[in-house]
């Protein structure tokens, strides 16, 4: 008995150290304070993506509008593209799927892996590729990389509360903003 419940805590330790060991700490001290920001922002933006139910997933306002589906594939794809584009320094176009064609399922992992590719980028991501200016395509503007992560997320904001719109349209209370 004591044997078997020895196995298991060696087990149970084992898992925690190995999960320890591949999880990333940020390099830098603005890594350390934006990447539970991003985090946080990318919770929500998937408690969002959960909360309309699938048979909502087409639902749009108006014709020109966006679809709720369309308005989660354009977060996910357009933040790991300027993820590239601007912190990255990266040559990238833009490929987004095609949002009625996925799943209420897809669309959410889409949006998970999208917001972990940006949360390992902000936890690798060292102090003199933050200090590097680009500019901002649509803009003009030029700022460091490290300020481009504020511009990723303002672009997620901005979709976000589109979606949040979407939900209340259908009757539906948007999650809680918990930042």
């Amino acid at each position: 008995m004591y044997r078997k419940r020895i196995c298991c805590l060696v087990a149970l330790l084992a898992t925690i150290v190995l999960n320890a060991q591949t999880e990333e700490v940020p390099k830098t001290d603005f890594s350390k304070m934006y990447a539970p920001v991003w985090r946080e922002a990318g919770e929500h933006c998937i408690a969002v993506a959960e909360a309309m139910p699938e048979d909502l997933y087409s639902y749009r306002p108006t014709e020109i509008s966006k679809s709720f589906a369309e308005q989660m594939v354009h977060i996910a794809a357009a933040s790991e593209l300027l993820t590239k584009r601007y912190v990255l320094g990266m040559k990238v176009e833009p490929s987004t799927p095609k949002a009625s064609e996925m799943r209420k399922d897809e669309i959410i992992a889409m949006l998970k892996n999208s917001f972990e590719y940006t949360a390992k980028v902000i936890e690798t991501i060292e102090q003199e590729q933050l200090d590097e200016l680009c500019v901002m395509y649509h803009s003009g503007n030029e700022v460091s990389r490290a300020f481009a992560l504020f511009y990723v997320q303002d672009h997620i904001t901005n979709h976000r509360a589109k979606a949040n719109l979407y939900l209340r349209m259908n009757g539906i209370q948007p999650p809680e903003y918990t930042w």
